[in-house]
């Protein structure tokens, strides 16, 4: 599971014309899932996601999470996350969870962070989106899991 975690002063996404998903100051995170991802990975996401200290705090130091500010999420699914350049010129997406089963954990993940007290925005899953956000800071943070699959 890879997750793109960028702060943010405001970000929505819109899909057909419209707003569909906003949020002020937090969190737009883009969302990739591989084989063998499962909800081990997503509970490990989730809490390292929601006490991620990437915050300031009063003296300008990154040292407060979104639960500390009180925060928001925009999560937007990308399977383009797991697309691999190692050969040639167009990106291969191999190692994307296909779509059924992405879905699935996609929203198993928003529901988690739901039931964290976070304030979830989302997009439609498998959509064309336009997401327009500012990045604070700018700050951008990778994160990954790799499922027992991966490590071998």
């Amino acid at each position: 599971m890879r997750v793109i975690v960028q702060r943010c002063s405001r970000a929505k996404v819109v899909i057909d014309s419209k707003v569909h998903g906003s949020i002020d100051k937090g969190l737009m995170l883009l969302v990739g899932f591989t084989e063998g991802d499962s909800e081990k990975e997503i509970e490990y996401m989730v809490d390292k996601i929601i006490n991620l200290r990437i915050f300031d705090d009063s003296d300008g130091v990154m040292n407060l999470s979104l639960l500390d500010i009180g925060g928001s999420i925009l999560s937007i699914s990308q399977f383009t996350l797991y697309g691999d350049t190692s050969k040639g010129r167009r990106p291969s997406y191999i190692k994307a969870l296909g779509g059924d089963e992405a879905s699935k954990l996609y929203d198993l993940f928003n529901q988690k962070l739901k039931d964290k007290d976070m304030k979830v925005e989302c997009g439609i899953f498998g959509a064309d989106m336009k997401v327009d956000f500012v990045n604070d800071g700018p700050v951008t943070i990778m994160l990954e899991r790799e499922n027992d699959n991966e490590k071998r």
